[in-house]
């Protein structure tokens, strides 16, 4: 069993189980019955993402500064009983079901997921890739 962390609107792989969107939006112009039908997700969970102000910190990144700016920040967020809890419990159920998380945006790297990833293995999540 395992938790793996995808861009949302990309092809599902075999066994990935439950995609939960971690975003704040809905994908743009997708009507509701057809947002798990084009593989964006099948559950919405804005609570694992950053807060608004802090998405603008990710997008405005030019250097790894600011970069590691937004990622203390969004750590921040993540640490809050509710969100800590939150990121606790998927870590464990990564033990005996499938599911991914994910997010819109194209590279991993510059993108909250990977922070969510770096969370879940902290506290001990099986992840996939």
């Amino acid at each position: 069993m395992t938790v793996r962390v995808v861009r949302l609107g990309t092809p599902r792989a075999k066994g990935e189980g439950i995609r939960i969107g971690t975003v704040r939006r809905p994908p743009r112009g997708v009507p509701k019955e057809q947002i798990a039908k084009q593989d964006w997700y099948d559950v919405w969970f804005p609570n694992l993402a950053p807060q608004p102000e802090t998405v603008k910190l990710a997008q405005s990144a030019t250097t790894e500064s600011q970069w590691a700016a937004f990622r203390r920040k969004y750590r921040a967020e993540m640490n809050t009983p509710e969100n800590r809890h939150t990121i606790e419990l998927l870590a464990a159920l990564s033990h005996t079901s499938d599911f991914s998380l994910g997010c819109y945006c194209e590279e991993e790297a510059h993108c909250h997921r990977s922070v969510l990833r770096e969370l879940l293995a902290e506290h001990g999540a099986v992840i996939g890739s």
